[in-house]
């Protein structure tokens, strides 16, 4: 089956355009991966965001002087479109040699026209370096598992058979792993992530859940899809009373991509981790 994005500008040769230019972004509809992963838009098992960081994000003053920003995209996990990743940058990108009369005025021009592609309103936030700067690196809740002696030999998709757990033991906790690699659907190139699991539920065994999370190292989705894969799989597994699941990807061309979904109404941090 053809992929959602074949007809997107990933993996093509594009022309880079520096002036403002909103017909570049390309919508990706998320009814053919959630159909995939038995999931009905009009009533999803989760809550949740996909925050977008762009560090490669400039414009200029009406005076001609040039401005440089990082800017966060915050995208509904219910709207009925993810924004191409490539798409995104050739129309950031087209942001290089547009003036714009204030920070204001481009960050109502950003969420007018991420919302338009996204299908639902895409909160927008400009910060300056100095701002990001203080706020420095931050570190994942609970305890990391990478240290876990395992042996693995699944790396071509995911394998939730291999998840197990004590179903009479319920525990409350937050798990974390710097392991998580998928590959892109379209080019191939690898993605890095680092994953966390927060629930109540049964507990699950911490190294069933690593050699879980390796099995997607060979893996072709994008992030969003990716996360919710593991989200579903441990609902089934766990059938928790709360369950959290995100990953921080390791930003390509200029952006990160961080997908959350969780049963309860989050409103999560979007702190940046010592490889984004």
């Amino acid at each position: 089956m053809q992929h959602p994005a074949e007809h997107s500008p990933l993996g093509k040769s594009s022309q880079y355009i520096a002036e403002y230019s909103p017909e570049l972004l390309f919508p990706i509809s998320r009814t053919t991966k959630w159909a995939e992963l038995g999931l009905d838009g009009a009533s999803l098992p989760y809550q949740g965001v996909d925050y977008w960081n762009c560090y490669e994000l400039s414009w200029l003053l009406p005076s001609g002087k040039p401005v440089v920003a990082i800017g966060e995209f915050a995208i509904p996990a219910d709207s009925p479109n993810i924004i191409e990743s490539k798409s995104f940058k050739l129309y950031l990108n087209s942001l290089n040699q547009s003036a714009f009369a204030s920070w204001d005025e481009l960050q109502a021009t950003l969420a007018r026209d991420l919302s338009a592609v996204a299908g639902k309103p895409v909160a927008v936030r400009l910060r300056s370096l100095a701002e990001v700067s203080e706020e420095g690196v931050a570190t994942l809740p609970g305890q990391c598992i990478d240290e876990l002696d395992i042996s693995v030999s699944h790396y071509d998709h995911p394998q939730p058979e291999l998840l197990r757990c004590d179903a009479g033991r319920v525990v409350e906790e937050s798990l974390h792993s710097h392991l998580l690699k998928s590959n892109c659907p379209v080019t191939g190139q690898p993605d890095w992530g680092s994953l966390v699991v927060e629930y109540r539920g049964a507990a699950l065994d911490h190294a069933s859940l690593l050699a879980y999370l390796v099995s997607f190292r060979q893996h072709a989705d994008f992030h969003e899809q990716c996360v919710e894969r593991i989200f579903l799989d441990l609902q089934r597994l766990l059938q928790p009373q709360s369950l959290t699941v995100y990953a921080r990807y390791v930003r390509r061309g200029g952006l990160d991509i961080n997908p959350y979904r969780s049963t309860e109404a989050i409103k999560p941090e979007n702190g940046r981790l010592a490889r984004q």
